[in-house]
């Protein structure tokens, strides 16, 4: 829930952004809405910072009484999560953290902001967001504020800022993809009692069944990628192969938890389930092809927009697994 109203606002900040009216044209050639400023746009700036104001109260006060008001509150504590789900959480606020930078990195450059000025910008907003959940964390009973959500908090608004600074574009990017596993509708008996239960409706009561839920909750069906554009790293292409919009990516994922730390739950009641043993937590790495949208050639400054947007998932592709268990798998068409 606190992704998707986070995602949201995110997503919402930058379509609404690109709808105000655009500045007064420039001398003898008028300022196209989709361009960035050349030069520092005093409207545009104070639109958009005045948009990202108001869009932080409002999601602020959203998450606090639609989230944490559900859950005990007390004294600001500290909470060690890191066994939880495979580290699975923490590559995804790693992910959160990159595209909330550059989103409003980019968002930035729009209003005439210095690449170096609005790199510093999207950095410091994408830290903002992150560390104001962890903050709200910090005072909830069922959580804490953690360090290693913080880390990675870092490292993603770190990769955006980094390659800025030392490239002055993205060569590496995060990304993410999202299926929807198949679970066993078999029932199996909890531990001490008769009460039956399955997979399926373990997973439906922890993940949720919605589109919405499982992009943002199923830690089973989620992978986070690291996409690299191998193309910018090299001087001369011969033919120009590889072509610029084509990436490597290799990703991380996790399949048959059913539980923060172990596949041992209570129901509502009491009842104590385990999880059948054919079904071994493990964690998978990935490696496969991708799309840059964002270096493909177009003329349409709008669909340089449509192409950031879209670049926060990788798109399907022949997929090698390893995983670990052991075993090498693979898919010819993986989200």
């Amino acid at each position: 829930m606190k992704k998707l109203l986070l995602f949201s606002f995110v997503f919402f900040c930058s379509l609404s952004t690109q709808a105000q009216i655009d500045s007064l044209p420039l001398p003898k050639k008028k300022l196209g809405f989709f361009e960035n400023a050349p030069s520092f746009n005093k409207s545009r700036f104070w639109t958009l910072t005045g948009i990202g104001v108001a869009g932080y109260t409002t999601v602020t006060i959203g998450l606090d009484q639609a989230w944490y008001a559900n859950y005990s509150r007390g004294k600001f504590h500290f909470f060690d999560d890191w066994k939880g789900w495979r580290q699975m959480d923490k590559f995804g606020h790693a992910m959160t953290g990159y595209f909330e930078s550059k989103w409003a990195g980019d968002l930035y450059r729009w209003t005439g902001l210095s690449q170096k000025e609005a790199a510093w910008v999207g950095f410091g907003t994408g830290l903002l967001f992150q560390t104001t959940l962890e903050v709200m964390d910090g005072f909830s009973d069922k959580w804490g504020f953690s360090w290693g959500d913080m880390g990675f908090n870092i490292i993603g608004s770190g990769l955006y800022l980094g390659q800025e600074l030392l490239w002055k574009e993205q060569r590496l990017r995060l990304k993410m993809s999202t299926h929807r596993p198949q679970y066993s509708t078999q029932l199996f008996q909890a531990n001490n009692s008769t009460a039956m239960t399955s997979i399926d409706a373990r997973t439906a009561s922890l993940f949720g069944t919605s589109p919405v839920e499982l992009l943002f909750k199923e830690y089973n069906g989620q992978t986070i990628w690291l996409s690299v554009n191998v193309a910018s790293f090299l001087k001369n292409r011969p033919n120009n192969f590889p072509p610029a919009w084509i990436n490597v990516a290799v990703g991380y994922g996790i399949e048959n938890s059913f539980g923060a730390e172990s596949n041992t739950w209570e129901d509502k009641t009491g009842n104590q389930f385990t999880a059948p043993a054919q079904y071994q937590p493990h964690s998978q790495f990935f490696l496969s092809l991708d799309i840059d949208f964002e270096r493909i050639p177009t003329k349409h400054k709008w669909l340089k927009t449509v192409f950031g947007i879209l670049n926060i998932f990788k798109v399907p592709f022949p997929t090698l697994e390893i995983n670990t268990l052991g075993e090498v798998k693979f898919h010819p068409f993986y989200f």
